[in-house]
C-alpha cells in the first residue's frame, strides 16, 4: 500500500474552536474551514492532518452522529516534555496526567483536548534495564 498523507478526523461539537484550541497549544494551522468541516496541520508536517468534522453532520454514519469522542488519544512526540509542561501548565491546559518517567522509555503527561479527545505530550527517555529484562526485553 502506498500511503500519500495520514489524517485524522474527530467528531466536535464546534469545529472552529477545537482547531483553534491545538492553533493556540500545538501551532496547527486550519487549512481548510467549511463551518462543519476544519482540516489543521503543523506547518513542520504537512503529511499529517488532524480534522474536525461537526459531531451530527450527515457525512458521519448515522449511528455514529451526535456522539462525543471517547477512549481517542493524539500524541505528540517532543524533544522536551519539561519544557512543554511548563509551557502548556502555564498556558492553564487541563492537566489530566501530570509529568511521569515510564520504565519502558517514555517521559509524558497528558492534558484535555476539545470534545473529549486526550492529548498526550512525551519524550522518549532511556528504558529501565530491569523493567525491560522483567518483560522479556532486554
Amino acid at each position: 500500500m502506498q500511503v500519500n498523507m495520514v489524517g485524522t478526523a474527530y467528531a466536535a461539537k464546534d469545529p472552529a474552536r477545537a482547531a483553534a484550541w491545538f492553533a493556540e497549544h500545538f501551532g496547527l494551522r486550519v487549512n481548510i474551514d467549511l463551518g462543519w468541516y476544519v482540516n489543521t496541520q503543523h506547518p513542520d508536517h504537512p503529511k499529517f492532518s488532524l480534522d474536525f468534522v461537526q459531531r451530527d453532520h450527515e457525512s458521519w454514519p448515522e449511528a455514529m452522529r451526535g456522539r462525543e469522542v471517547v477512549g481517542a488519544l493524539v500524541a505528540f512526540l517532543v524533544e522536551d516534555v519539561d519544557a512543554e509542561f511548563a509551557r502548556l501548565s502555564g498556558a492553564g491546559a487541563e492537566i489530566v496526567l501530570d509529568l511521569v518517567s515510564e520504565p519502558w522509555g517514555q517521559r509524558r503527561f497528558q492534558v484535555a483536548g476539545p470534545d473529549g479527545l486526550l492529548i498526550e505530550v512525551l519524550q522518549a527517555v532511556a528504558p529501565d534495564p530491569e523493567w525491560l529484562a522483567a518483560n522479556g526485553l532486554g
